[in-house]
């Protein structure tokens, strides 16, 4: 009897994290097809074979499903940067060109769930709530360190900016970076930022610009501007 009672628990967790897992599944495939204001809770719900009570048993709101989608779609993402960091070289200008085409890589092959990250999901939702800017923390500190190996010492940040990007660091125990390269790696996400968000939207496609090779050659611009 000891022993039912110790495997129960274990059993009820493993069968609460499938459940958990199968109506994300479900969410995806509704943020893939209609974007977050497709997201039905009973929509879901009959997708995997429930009623829409017995879903809140497993995430209590929409925006509690959300949040989940988001940390999933954040860790994912840090994941795929640090593989391309890791790849097995330790050149600097390696490491770096291959993380910021892992980041575009990801954006491409999950245009759902990157939108999810940099757009605010739904009117009133917090997409900046401490949970969410933690889960963030980590693809940023991937980019942060490859930055950090290749830049050279560069013209000085503004104290007033400086004294933002300090307490940044400071705020996620990021210590011994200069606030010059937390500032240049800011401008490399905001950069790589706009022309993926571009890319994924069709704006290059209308164009007749070919995406890739315009990525390309703005990474290429980018690490010399650095390494010089």
């Amino acid at each position: 009897m000891a022993a039912e009672s110790r495997t129960e628990p274990g059993l009820r967790d493993r069968f609460r994290a499938q459940v958990r897992q199968e109506v994300k599944a479900a969410a995806l495939r509704q943020l893939a097809e209609g974007g977050p204001e497709a997201l039905s809770l009973n929509a879901i719900a009959k997708q995997v074979g429930m009623t829409g009570p017995a879903l809140y048993r497993y995430f209590t709101n929409r925006d509690s499903l959300l949040t989940d989608l988001v940390i999933d779609a954040y860790g994912d993402l840090a994941s795929a940067l640090s593989r391309a960091a890791d790849a097995g070289t330790t050149d600097p200008v390696a490491r770096l060109t291959a993380v910021v085409h892992a980041y575009r890589a990801w954006a491409v092959a999950e245009p759902h769930r990157y939108r999810l990250l940099f757009r605010a999901p739904l009117q009133g939702y917090d997409a900046q709530s401490t949970s969410l800017v933690e889960a963030s923390q980590p693809a940023m500190n991937v980019v942060l360190e490859v930055v950090a190996a290749l830049a050279k010492p560069s013209t000085p940040v503004p104290e007033g900016p400086a004294a933002h990007f300090r307490e940044w660091m400071k705020r996620h125990g990021i210590e011994d970076v200069p606030a010059a390269v937390a500032a240049r790696t800011t401008m490399l996400w905001a950069h790589l930022h706009g022309l993926v968000g571009l890319e994924i939207e069709g704006n290059f496609t209308s164009m007749g610009i070919d995406p890739a090779a315009l990525y390309e050659t703005e990474v290429k611009d980018f690490v010399r501007s650095l390494s010089t």
